[in-house]
């Protein structure tokens, strides 16, 4: 790794532990998240949760140097694309961490591939990343598409919903999302009456689609939203008055914990299912919670676990051994370890994290609104979709 000793950039760089005598190795991590647009505070909630791993774990590798260095994706694939290659060419990073969009992931994977860097996703959960793209210099630490959605359809199923409409954002993670619930839905015998794809980042009136959607007469609606959108959505769909006549349901991140209380009372009743809630009650996930209060005065979403894994991944990685980029990518691609939300590791056949899926209903709390566990999902993985590594 002789060529990481370069000057910091200013105003870029964070060193994790004080070199120690004799050599020590340097890593250069570029974090590529949204720091500005609609899903800016993602991105902020992953990075704060990557640092704080860091943090925590520093001590065990202790001869290593970390200096990280961010760029922002503003949500746009032709700037993340231009990001990813500043980071890789001009900055000489090891490894990749973040991306929120799995727009912008489809448009810098060819990239990375074939410069032989390796991207930790720490949040887009584009399907043919590790489908039919995937590479061994990509892996997952955060969810795909199908994994969060596919649980849903046999358990709604089982619980007495035999009819669903949807409603999703008309992009490639909107598509993905509803597809993968719709077939598992199909699968276990349900029927969906009706879909309806929403112009992304620009519907502010949702009015028209749940008029649409009451009119089918399905048992529940089945959405994908998140950030602003899901915060609009699920306030207009209370105020539409449809919260009294069909219930909602949807990917956990329609209710997620780093925006529902801007949702309000609108947001009660609402059942998802994620691979991550803050109300876990394991240890791993209690003092996770207690740090993260701790430090930022609020409890960590599904974004800043995904962020705090990626750390942890990354510690394990260096920890192995690894010194250059072919080694870092393989040792990604065995790490293991319990997370706050339970158990993970990766899937040799895809790259893909394997991960509990928990569903759970917004319910009010002695201190605003909280997550009620409702059933889990254990170690769910992705089918091969295609992956040839």
């Amino acid at each position: 790794m002789t060529r990481l000793n370069r000057f910091l950039l200013a105003g870029a760089a964070m060193l994790l532990a004080a070199p120690s005598v004799g050599q020590a190795e340097d890593y250069k991590v570029g974090l590529l998240l949204p720091y500005s647009g609609v899903y800016a505070a993602l991105g902020q909630e992953i990075d704060d949760g990557f640092m704080l791993a860091l943090k925590e774990r520093g001590g065990e590798i202790a001869d290593a140097q970390i200096e990280v260095v961010r760029e922002d994706t503003e949500v746009k694939p032709p700037v993340g694309l231009s990001k990813a290659r500043k980071l890789i060419l001009q900055d000489e990073i090891d490894v990749m961490v973040g991306i929120v969009s799995s727009g912008v992931l489809g448009a810098i994977r060819d990239f990375v591939h074939q410069s032989g860097t390796p991207l930790i996703v720490a949040n887009a959960g584009n399907d043919d990343a590790t489908g039919a793209r995937c590479s061994a210099y990509i892996t997952r630490q955060s969810f795909s598409n199908g994994q969060v959605n596919r649980p849903m359809g046999p358990w709604m199923f089982e619980n007495g919903i035999k009819t669903v409409y949807t409603l999703a954002p008309d992009y490639a993670a909107g598509h993905q999302m509803i597809d993968n619930f719709k077939a598992a839905f199909e699968e276990a015998g349900g029927k969906v009456v009706g879909q309806e794809f929403t112009p992304f980042q620009t519907t502010k009136d949702f009015g028209p689609y749940l008029t649409k959607a009451k009119a089918a007469g399905p048992d529940a609606i089945f959405v994908f939203y998140a950030g602003g959108e899901a915060i609009s959505f699920v306030k207009q769909y209370a105020s539409f008055g449809l919260s009294e006549e069909v219930p909602l349901y949807g990917s956990g991140f329609l209710t997620s914990p780093l925006y529902v209380n801007a949702e309000g009372p609108a947001a009660e009743g609402v059942i998802a299912g994620l691979h991550y809630i803050p109300t876990l009650d394991t240890p791993e996930n209690k003092a996770f919670v207690e740090a993260y209060t701790r430090d930022h005065g609020k409890a960590p979403s599904e974004y800043a676990v995904q962020g705090y894994d990626a750390g942890q991944a990354l510690v394990e990685a260096i920890k192995s051994g690894a010194t250059d980029k072919e080694a870092l990518a393989a040792a990604l691609s065995k790490v293991s370890f319990t997370s706050p939300r339970g158990p993970v590791e990766i899937d040799p056949a895809t790259n893909n994290i394997v991960q509990n899926i928990y569903v759970f209903e917004t319910v009010a709390g002695s201190d605003g609104l909280t997550q009620k566990l409702l059933g889990t999902v254990e170690a769910v993985r992705d089918p091969v979709n295609g992956c040839a590594m």
